[in-house]
């Protein structure tokens, strides 16, 4: 689409034209053009040398739209018109303290407004007055900077990281979305500057980090993040992950290296966040439960039971939603699961219980161990590969045979009560957990009448070891038995 045929600029046009204001098409609009992406852009700023929110106003009285959001504050109009966003600011400077990314704002001219900006590639202008429209205002050499793929900052990188840290991230995120350098002098300043990320807010950091995860090669950016020193910061317990110990002539691979790679392959093949947050923190205990043996090498027993334990408190902090959170303790404590089944001969019970355990994560689980495979020898990731392939032919057979996706038991509490003349309490749940084994191990199908059946025959038992358990647990112990006369 041509600037002349953009229905939005043309009508913003018209109606600076009958109003005399001087607007402006900026920023991420520009941008785009050049790139080609105008298709799937959704939003559009404009600056107005003038009164930005008066201009919104009036606009949207001519288009017979809703009236726009107005943030007085920082002198900004939102307009929604059909699947777009507008914002009209007026063209402004900004000062910052040195506590906050708040700035305090006054009216200024256009070239003043684009000066402020974060990047050359966001710092260019469309003028839509009629007899200028479409003429390109770009004073720091942006298309010269989009040819070129390279991130740099309008003024001293400094003073732009300092007035607004949060533009640090914004830079690891433009380079890792669009595949760019970053300038060695704007990098620097980066690094230099990091620490002030901390007058940040949580959810701005947040959102910053997932669009870096939600970028087609997202390890580009966190292998930048390292370099910059911004990965400690943000996420320290990546960054832990990195380094190789090598002891009687044993290594263990770059945990930090394999996780990317893992991430890049699952970003080959799904869009899904909060499964690629999967693959940044499957790995994330294996710091703390390194261990060599002798003979036998590094080893990370647990890691991915106390993995699970990890997540909450990560994605607490980052303020994660919780949904996100249950999903990706559930896949990271099973993660190694698929693989053990290629590295031994296992009955349908296995299977069961990985088909049990998983439910309706099933899918997403094996897709995340297949990206997992990450061995640099070929024809072993082949074989790995062909070991994995059958794992999911054998789960696919018994899910067929067993239907155990999403699975209960086919005799629910209400009726364990009724057959066995109980009321609710933790018996009924021991009960229905036996049969829930039982299943699993094959010893009955997964069938209600035989499930019943195994209730009849079993429960006395199942009872008086209930028993028997709760009056061991209501003993009095020695020291608290009344002392003989």
């Amino acid at each position: 689409m041509t600037l002349q045929e953009h229905p939005i600029l043309t009508a913003v046009s018209a109606f600076a034209e009958t109003s005399g204001a001087e607007v402006y098409a900026v920023g991420g609009f520009v941008r785009d053009y050049f790139l080609r992406r105008l298709e799937e852009r959704r939003e559009i700023d404009f600056v107005i040398v003038g009164d930005g929110i008066r201009f919104a106003q009036e606009l949207a009285r001519r288009l017979r739209v809703p009236k726009p959001a107005i943030f007085e504050k920082f002198g900004t109009a939102m307009l929604k018109w059909g699947e777009h966003q507008l914002e009209f600011v007026g063209a402004r400077k900004e000062s910052y303290r040195s506590d906050s990314r708040n700035p305090e704002v006054e009216a200024a001219d256009l070239a003043t407004d684009l000066a402020r900006r974060d990047f050359t590639i966001n710092a260019m202008a469309f003028a839509l007055a009629p007899g200028e429209y479409g003429k390109l205002i770009d004073p720091f050499h942006g298309q010269e900077d989009l040819a070129a793929r390279l991130l740099r900052t309008p003024l001293e990188p400094a003073a732009t990281f300092n007035d607004d840290p949060l533009r640090i991230l914004r830079a690891l995120r433009f380079a890792t979305q669009l595949q760019f350098e970053i300038e060695a002098k704007t990098f620097s300043a980066m690094a230099a500057m990091r620490e002030r990320l901390g007058i940040i807010s949580q959810e701005r950091i947040t959102e910053e980090l997932l669009k870096i995860i939600a970028a087609r090669r997202p390890a580009y950016g966190f292998r930048l993040m390292d370099e910059c020193g911004v990965l400690e910061i943000v996420l320290p317990e990546i960054a832990e992950l990195k380094g190789v110990d090598e002891y009687e002539g044993y290594q263990h691979k770059d945990v930090f290296n394999h996780s990317l790679m893992v991430l890049e392959n699952l970003a080959e093949v799904s869009d899904k966040i909060p499964l690629r947050l999967v693959a940044l923190f499957h790995d994330i205990a294996k710091p703390r439960t390194k261990e060599f043996k002798p003979g036998k090498g590094w080893t990370f027993h647990g890691h991915e039971e106390l993995g699970g334990r990890m997540i909450p408190a990560i994605f607490r902090r980052l303020k994660l939603p919780l949904e996100w959170m249950k999903y990706a303790q559930k896949l990271t404590r099973l993660h190694l699961r698929p693989i053990a089944l290629t590295e031994e001969e296992c009955t349908d019970s296995a299977y069961r219980r990985l088909l049990f355990q998983a439910g309706e994560e099933l899918e997403d689980l094996l897709t995340f161990c297949r990206c997992d495979i990450t061995s640099g020898n070929v024809k072993r990731r082949q074989r790995h590969l062909a070991n994995f392939d059958f794992v999911v032919s054998r789960l696919n057979e018994v899910e067929e045979k067993d239907r155990m996706r999403a699975f209960q038991s086919p005799v629910r509490g209400e009726e364990i009560m009724a057959l066995c003349n109980l009321t609710p309490g933790p018996l009924v749940g021991k009960l229905k957990t036996a049969i829930e084994e039982a299943i699993l191990d094959g010893i009955i199908p997964n069938e209600a009448e035989a499930a019943r059946a195994y209730l009849r025959a079993s429960k006395d038992k199942i009872m008086k070891a209930h028993s028997a358990t709760l009056e061991e647990m209501t003993k009095p112990r020695r020291s608290e038995e009344k002392p003989s006369e």
